[in-house]
């Protein structure tokens, strides 16, 4: 008897397990790796704008105002009210309005959406004392003692506000002795608040 008859013949199945398995081997010429493929980081889903279902819901009695947060590492405005009647007369009050909103943790719409603000929640704001600039407000740290970002915040809300800030400048102190200077708003500090110009840089050639 031959070594094949004693082994007797092979089962269906495995024949045609046989003829799968080198097909399968064999289709398209692919090879099978285990080296992880980098797809790519995960899209962005910051948009830094807010829906319009979220602003209407913001909503409440007062006067409508914007205010500058930062996304994206840029200075991004977003819509507010404030209960102050915004007049001349008032505008400390406008001022510390305005702050107020800034050191406030934006609302979970925002957050979501990318929104977040680096101004101190214990900052204030104050009047000018004896002899400095007219329309001088003294902040209780000193502008350039505060996170670039948090000065570029306020230096840009308070400069878009026309009733706050008629010239285009807003003239800022500290608690010390320093002189109060007048700071700018500038499309690169929008785009980059890593710093804030004053008048007399502008000056500059």
């Amino acid at each position: 008897m031959t070594r094949s008859e004693r082994r007797g013949p092979r089962p269906a199945a495995a024949v045609a397990a046989s003829a799968l398995c080198a097909i399968l081997a064999a289709g398209c010429g692919i090879r099978t790796t285990s080296v992880p493929v980098d797809a790519g980081p995960a899209p962005s889903r910051v948009p830094c704008a807010m829906p319009a279902e979220d602003i209407a819901t913001q909503a409440q009695q007062g006067i409508p105002v914007q205010i500058y947060l930062v996304c994206a590492s840029e200075l991004v405005t977003v819509d507010r009210t404030v209960k102050v009647q915004e007049t001349t007369s008032n505008r400390l009050r406008i001022a510390r309005a305005l702050l107020d909103q800034l050191r406030q943790e934006p609302p979970a719409p925002e957050r979501r959406a990318g929104f977040s603000s680096h101004v101190p929640e214990a900052l204030r704001v104050g009047g000018p004392r004896a002899g400095d600039p007219k329309g001088t407000l003294r902040l209780s740290v000193q502008p350039e003692d505060l996170p670039s970002e948090a000065l570029a915040q306020i230096v840009c809300t308070y400069t878009e506000s026309e009733s706050l800030v008629p010239d285009g400048s807003v003239t800022l102190g500290g608690p010390g002795t320093y002189i109060p200077r007048a700071y700018l708003c500038t499309t690169e500090t929008k785009a980059s608040p890593e710093a804030v110009p004053t008048t007399d840089a502008a000056r500059q050639p």
